[in-house]
């Protein structure tokens, strides 16, 4: 198989490379990170001019009408970077929730705007007792005069706290684990019964829980038809996965190649400690795992944008399950290797280790994954 990228897709990685190496250092993400917003707006624009929020959209809306390997390319910059700003939530999670299921007026109205990166989206899909299970929703929507009424609390929406509209999953009938009678909605942060705790994650994002006290929202703001939203959330964090088994891999590539250049110039007992046939073999080990993550994530890319299946759902499933391993297994290796350096604030690898962390445990962890593909292989 042809494994090279096409020159449009050169260029796209170029760009989004270029733009993380000049704006990105690891000072400055100190900066955007204790800022307001918890990221840099500045760089968010920047995302919009260059196209790089517009790449998963049809070029009606303004967008660059890219594939799953396109997705792929920025994702992995970003992740090299460990760049804060919320773009695979609000683009590839939200904009394809919206892009699959909106109205044609929602569709034309929103997707411009999040394709110039004028408007920044969240989805609030997690609830505390849910682990991983998108059925599992106790968010209630009760019909009322003109709309909905909401009740209910989400958690870890990441972004959410700056978000211009979250889009929240919510039961319209049925009971707890339902697979049948989840709907989504577009909810307005500052719409009246809205609160939001705000809190840093582990790895220095922003993510917030959602707190839903009789709030009202239009008929115009449900996302697709009634009671039949859960379908779409699957489709969707599937191609969020894929998207961020990409974000992994560039992080992971960072976290060897620092832990690689730390063992060729660390001295102990008179001699660089990267001779040692011991510390050798593990960081081999280390390449191993990252070649392996690098292999499923294009292949989860390839399959990002195809038409439900078990089949795609099997190799996102493995995709994931592949990443979150190697994503601990780095992780852990990295910082051991390093020694004590390898976990102060001041050196970028323990930031590299908590970010991978935490993609092992966003949108299922090993288990939930490896569970996951077990039983679609006893389906098959």
């Amino acid at each position: 198989m042809d494994f090279k990228l096409s020159q449009e897709q050169q260029m796209l990685q170029d760009t989004a490379a270029r733009l993380v190496r000049d704006t990105y250092t690891f000072e400055q993400r100190e900066q955007f990170r204790d800022s307001a917003k918890g990221f840099s707006g500045e760089f968010w624009q920047q995302m919009g001019e260059l196209g790089l929020t517009s790449v998963p959209f049809a070029e009606d809306v303004g967008g660059f009408g890219g594939n799953g390997v396109d997705v792929m390319l920025v994702a992995q910059e970003l992740g090299r970077g460990l760049c804060l700003e919320p773009w695979l939530h609000s683009v590839i999670f939200a904009g394809g929730l919206i892009d699959q299921l909106g109205s044609p007026t929602q569709k034309s109205e929103l997707l411009p705007q999040v394709a110039s990166a004028d408007l920044q989206l969240a989805v609030a899909v997690e609830e505390p007792h849910s682990h991983y299970q998108l059925h599992d929703v106790q968010t209630r929507a009760e019909a009322v005069t003109g709309g909905w009424s909401l009740n209910g609390r989400k958690s870890v929406v990441v972004g959410g706290q700056s978000a211009g509209l979250i889009l929240v999953s919510a039961r319209s009938s049925g009971d707890v684990r339902d697979e049948a009678g989840i709907s989504l909605f577009l909810v307005d942060p500052s719409t009246p019964g809205v609160s939001v705790r705000e809190y840093p994650t582990m790895d220095g994002r922003r993510a917030c829980d959602l707190f839903l006290d009789n709030v009202f929202v239009s008929s115009a703001a449900v996302l697709g038809e009634q009671g039949k939203a859960l379908d779409a959330l699957r489709y969707q964090q599937g191609r969020a996965i894929a998207a961020q088994c990409a974000e992994a891999v560039g992080s992971l590539q960072v976290t060897c190649a620092l832990t690689l250049d730390y063992l060729k110039t660390r001295k102990q007992f008179g001699q660089v400690i990267g001779k040692f046939q011991a510390l050798q073999h593990r960081m081999v080990d280390m390449y191993i795992e990252l070649d392996q993550a690098t292999s499923m994530t294009l292949l989860a890319a390839c399959v990002a944008n195809e038409p439900d299946s078990e089949e795609r759902n099997r190799t996102l499933a493995a995709a994931k399950y592949t990443v979150c391993r190697a994503a601990r297994f780095v992780a852990d290796q990295g910082i051991q290797l390093h020694g004590g350096i390898g976990l102060t604030w001041e050196y970028v690898l323990s930031h590299h280790a908590k970010h991978l962390l935490m993609i092992a445990r966003q949108f299922g962890d090993d288990d939930h994954h490896l569970q996951a593909y077990s039983a679609l292989m006893q389906d098959a």
